[in-house]
């Protein structure tokens, strides 16, 4: 185990006569604590590879520093920052067997036979590579794909290292693979308690494993906290819209004094009186006070919408699409100037397309957002829910 300090770290690709230069990484600063398991989580091209790859020293830095374990590591090569990485392709020498595949890194190293036979074993033990089936005899070629990832997890489990990099080591596998392999991964974690790495650009990976998650957007972190802080705590507009599925519904409006009490305004076309008003509870109101009459984002989560009788603050949507997902049910409709989304669960809602429902919104769950940065501007503490504690077996009196 060991910490990994990154220290402002930048990645610049140089341009050429018809493009400049390209900044991929953009002075990310992030401190990951020993037998932490960390995930840089965001869209295509938003640099959190290359991250990845600067930590284990297959990208060169363009600036900042990379400590691993107390050491600047900046100048080391791979195998000298005590590091091993799991790619997403597996990476497996098709001509060698799964125990060689396994071993062959120690051998280069000038191990023991004895230490890598040993070393072997126990992660093919860890892993599941024994029982039912011995697949140490095997090649890649007989394996499915959730063998062949467990098999690379071995390659660097025996490396015994001081942090495991993964490089969206599940995006290769089909949704059922993927599931028990994110589980795979986690209890691996939890028995060894090493440093982990982890890249994906797929939320439900990052809010499943993740001790923290870091949220990277255009080469910069836009938010690191843990995956309960990103959810209810969003820090701006795109981790609030990154962050769960269906994705927080926004809506345009402005702020404005209405019976002695400050309410949100939903755009509307130029010259329309707004068809949705919400009151803002008074707490709420006096934090957004200084903001009236300006123009304001509303994000609301999807469970956080109740279909509802009308009410003057309810919101009025026309549904387009209803998708049943078993336990719960997703309702996707329209407002006059916005898509709307809401999550419901035992509704029958088969026959509501087409037709109009009234939503009440949950008044402790609002957030608000600048629409020029899109920073949260509301400072809203949205209640965590708590699961009861069980409670303690107590005998009988007289027992």
């Amino acid at each position: 185990m060991a910490k990994v300090i990154l220290e402002e770290l930048s990645k610049v690709f140089p341009g050429t006569k018809e493009q400049g230069s390209k900044v991929a990484v953009d002075q990310v600063s992030l401190e990951i604590a020993s037998g932490e398991f960390v995930v840089l989580v965001g869209s295509s091209g938003c640099g959190k590879t290359t991250v990845l790859r600067m930590i284990a020293g297959l990208e060169e830095i363009s600036s900042g520093v990379i400590r691993i374990g107390g050491r600047r590591v900046n100048d080391l090569p791979p195998k000298d920052r005590d590091i091993a990485m799991v790619f997403q392709n597996y990476a497996l020498y098709p001509h060698m067997t799964v125990s060689r595949n396994m071993s062959f890194g120690l051998e280069m190293r000038g191990f023991p036979k004895e230490e890598i036979r040993r070393r072997v074993e126990g992660a093919a033990q860890t892993l599941g590579l024994l029982q039912p089936d011995n697949l140490l005899p095997r090649k890649p070629k007989a394996l499915s794909g959730g063998q062949r990832q467990r098999v690379a997890l071995g390659r660097a489990l025996v490396r015994e290292p001081q942090v495991f990099l993964f490089d969206e080591p599940l995006s290769n596998l089909d949704a059922r693979m993927r599931v028990e392999m994110r589980a795979e991964i986690s209890r691996l974690h939890h028995q060894l308690g090493s440093t982990m790495i982890y890249v994906t650009h797929d939320q439900t990976e990052a809010m499943t494993m993740a001790d923290r998650i870091v949220v990277m957007s255009e080469g910069r972190v836009q938010q690191i906290g843990t995956p309960e802080d990103l959810y209810y705590q969003p820090a701006n507009r795109f981790v609030a819209g990154f962050i769960g599925s269906p994705t927080m519904n926004f809506f345009h409006g402005v702020l404005l004094k209405t019976q002695g009490a400050l309410a949100f305004a939903e755009t509307c076309p130029a010259g329309k009186t707004p068809v949705w008003t919400l009151r803002l509870n008074p707490e709420l109101a006096a934090r957004l006070a200084d903001r009236t009459g300006q123009p304001i984002v509303l994000g609301i989560r999807p469970e956080h919408l109740t279909p509802d009788s009308p009410k003057p603050s309810s919101l009025e949507i026309e549904v387009d699409l209803v998708e049943p997902m078993g336990a719960e049910t997703f309702l996707y409709g329209h407002t006059a100037r916005h898509k709307c989304a809401c999550r419901v669960t035992a509704y029958e809602t088969k026959e509501l397309e087409g037709k109009k429902i009234h939503l009440s919104p949950d008044y402790e769950r609002l957030l608000f957002f600048d629409p020029d940065n899109g920073h949260e501007v509301s400072g809203t503490k949205i209640p965590r829910i708590k699961l009861p504690l069980p409670v303690p077996h107590r005998k009988p009196p007289g027992l």
